[in-house]
């Protein structure tokens, strides 16, 4: 007798948070045990690196890139590069992760660019907008595994009010449609909140349409 296939997992109904779509827990465990490994194989293809603001400021986060154009930012400024600092192309980004994207953008266009930020206990983010890419109608899908992340929302201009959301282990999070250029940014990490990653710290991807 032929065994029926697995049923497709459950996944998690969308909140709306300031015009942002958040899909908490949308990996489950393995799943997020899965994706972790695939990027390793990414880090050792470009390994993550530090990098500094055009003042020459360090950024407290560490970087790298999978896809056809990676992001990359220092004295010459921020932008997309189709090659890692060290001069060689960026690898592949990992079907699991283009599955997501498939699964929650809404778009027919794939990206070009999943940019993989690494954060320690005492990396943060300033708010700020993804505002490097030349179609801005095409959303960022956000994938968190790791530590919690204290998540800022502000509005499409500098100043006034913000609101937060803990991003955790597994959630993905859409920025598109009229809250595309919402300013955001990463208050804070909470170390010790998951065990995924064997010495902690966060780990963010970020898919974006460049061209």
């Amino acid at each position: 007798m032929k065994e029926s296939a697995d049923p497709p997992p459950i996944r998690p109904v969308p909140q709306q948070i300031g015009g942002f779509v958040h899909y908490p827990g949308w990996l489950d465990a393995p799943e997020q045990a899965a994706l972790r490994d695939d990027l390793r194989g990414v880090v050792a293809a470009a390994p993550l690196f530090a990098p500094v603001t055009p003042s020459g400021k360090a950024m407290s986060v560490r970087m790298t890139s999978a896809g056809r154009f990676g992001w990359v930012s220092d004295r010459r400024g921020y932008r997309y590069s189709e090659t890692h600092p060290n001069g060689r192309p960026w690898p592949a980004i990992p079907a699991r992760v283009l599955d997501i994207w498939q699964a929650v953008a809404g778009t027919d266009r794939s990206p070009d660019c999943c940019l993989i930020n690494f954060y320690d206990d005492r990396a943060k983010m300033g708010l700020h907008q993804d505002r490097d890419e030349a179609d801005f109608t095409q959303p960022v899908v956000s994938i968190s595994l790791g530590d919690d992340a204290l998540f800022r929302i502000g509005a499409t201009t500098r100043g006034g009010p913000t609101q937060s959301l803990w991003l955790r282990s597994g959630d993905v999070l859409v920025m598109g449609g009229a809250a595309r250029l919402r300013f955001h940014g990463i208050d804070r990490i909470a170390r010790g909140t998951s065990l995924l990653l064997p010495n902690g710290g966060r780990l963010n991807l970020t898919l974006r349409v460049v061209t």
